[in-house]
Formats: C-alpha cells, sequence, structure tokens
C-alpha cells in the first residue's frame, strides 16, 4: 500500500455522490414510511463503511492508472460496475420514483443501487492490492446492502 492521493478514487467519489445529490431531492414515493424503520446496527456499519471507504480510496495512490497487465483487467471491470450504477441511476430518474423502482433489480443485479457501487469499489480494492479498502468496503457492503434488501423486502418486489 501506497500513501498518496488517488484521482482514481476521486473519480468513483464523484460518480458515487452526483447521482447521490440529484436523488435527494427525487426520493422515491413514501421512502421516509420506510427510512425510519431501518436497523440501527446495519446502518452503523453503513455509515462506517461510507466515511471508510471515503477516506481509503482517496489516501492510497494504488488505484491510479498503472502500465498495462493482466491485472488491469481488475480495474476494467470495477469501471464497468461504475458505469453499470451510472445507466441504474438514469434509468430510476426516468422512472415514477417509486419504492419499486428504487429497490429493483438491474440485469439481474439484485438492489443494484447498493450491490453495484459495493462491487465497483471491492473490486477497485482487488486492483489496487490494498486490504485496508477491501476492509471497508466488506463493512460497507454489509450495511448498505443489508438496508436496501430489507427495504426490498418490506416492499416485497
Amino acid at each position: 500500500m501506497h500513501f498518496g492521493f488517488s484521482y482514481v478514487g476521486l473519480i468513483y467519489l464523484l460518480l458515487l455522490m452526483i447521482p447521490n445529490i440529484i436523488w435527494t431531492k427525487n426520493q422515491p414515493q413514501d421512502y421516509e414510511k420506510y427510512s425510519g424503520n431501518e436497523n440501527r446496527v446495519l446502518l452503523t456499519l453503513e455509515r462506517i463503511g461510507e466515511v471508510s471507504v471515503s477516506c481509503t480510496v482517496l489516501i492510497f495512490s494504488d488505484y491510479n492508472l498503472k502500465l498495462w497487465s493482466n491485472w488491469s483487467w481488475w480495474l476494467v471491470l470495477s469501471f464497468v460496475m461504475m458505469v453499470l450504477y451510472e445507466i441504474y441511476w438514469i434509468r430510476y430518474f426516468k422512472s415514477e420514483k417509486k419504492m419499486s423502482d428504487f429497490y429493483s433489480s438491474f440485469f439481474g443485479i439484485p438492489v443494484a443501487g447498493a450491490s453495484l457501487p459495493v462491487a465497483a469499489f471491492m473490486l477497485l480494492a482487488i486492483y489496487g492490492k490494498n486490504i485496508l479498502l477491501g476492509i471497508a468496503v466488506f463493512i460497507l457492503g454489509i450495511g448498505h446492502i443489508g438496508i436496501h434488501l430489507a427495504h426490498r423486502k418490506e416492499i416485497e418486489i
């Protein structure tokens, strides 16, 4: 692991945050009804994961572009997950913005709004060979995907 600024990490955080900022003005109908019932343990893990992923992805230069090798395919696959995440958001923003739209599957990926970025950051951790990011993403995934699955179950998609 190498300390230093990661411009790839910054790009990933922007790809993650911009749709979420737009979402704050486009939340699904009845979202408040469900968000108040979130499991506190999952919510705590999600928050810890969000902070630790955001910090870890910026302070290690391991994720920046390197000379092409077979290991670079991890970065390519990670980026594909982020592109799918952006397409998921476009689909959501064009929808009726119901809870079922927000927690739907996308290309067969369950709760894509949570699963795709977690997968993208985990693949980025593998590409960068950075165990700290991997641990942070694992914690985030338990909380974030867990909350999304619980909401999906509540609305019975």
